[in-house]
């Protein structure tokens, strides 16, 4: 089976090119889009998928092939979408973290790096070295590592982890780190409202991410 092609035919057969430049331009795309919104990519993707028998490495190598290979953010998408495959998302584990590290530093924008870091890494995180990620040279590897915990909630949330990779990062105050601090902050507020109360009285936040993180408070 050819996924790539296979997938770039499904996603052609939903295709509206009367959508595709609006959607580019909101997301502020170099790649330019089919005009495959998100119900229609799942209806297209699901029967290509459901035909997909790969172990670990071939999946590696499918979910890579398709993004590296993307012509459209669709193509991208569904690389992703591959990846969460339930069958699939189970062997995804720490050891590839080289493949998580290349999505979100090629794909360098947060419709994707976001998904990569909520979904794919967040379950992770145990594994990953994410403080060292909060540190990392590139500004989405910081990112996600601020936000891999995103709707995790209460218990689930590792809350010196939260505090440590946020602290890391207070001294930019571009806006994707400022806009990550808030969200993962007002994120876990529906938790914890105390604590992220009293974390934004005790640290110098960006004035975007103590508005966000004190949203809901």
């Amino acid at each position: 089976m050819d996924l790539v092609e296979d997938v770039r035919h499904a996603l052609r057969n939903y295709a509206d090119p009367q959508k595709a430049p609006g959607m580019q331009a909101y997301m502020k795309s170099d790649m330019p889009f089919l005009g495959v919104q998100k119900a229609a990519r799942t209806k297209a993707l699901r029967p290509v998928f459901a035909a997909t028998g790969y172990d670990h490495d071939t999946l590696v190598e499918a979910a890579t092939g398709l993004w590296d290979g993307a012509e459209y953010r669709e193509e991208r998408y569904a690389a992703l979408a591959l990846l969460r495959v339930p069958r699939y998302r189970r062997m995804i584990t720490p050891v590839d973290e080289p493949l998580l590290r290349h999505l979100i530093t090629t794909g360098a924008w947060w419709d994707l790096v976001d998904e990569v870091a909520t979904k794919l890494v967040g379950p992770l995180r145990e594994g990953l070295d994410i403080r060292a990620w909060a540190h990392d040279d590139n500004i989405w590897i910081r990112r996600a590592a601020i936000i891999c915990q995103v709707g995790h909630k209460g218990r689930a949330t590792d809350r010196d982890l939260l505090a440590e990779v946020i602290e890391a990062n207070l001294g930019d105050r571009t806006f994707w780190i400022a806009k990550a601090i808030g969200w993962a902050l007002r994120d876990y507020a529906y938790a914890e409202p105390l604590w992220v109360s009293g974390f934004v009285a005790d640290h110098e936040l960006a004035p975007l991410s103590a508005r966000e993180a004190t949203k809901h408070l």
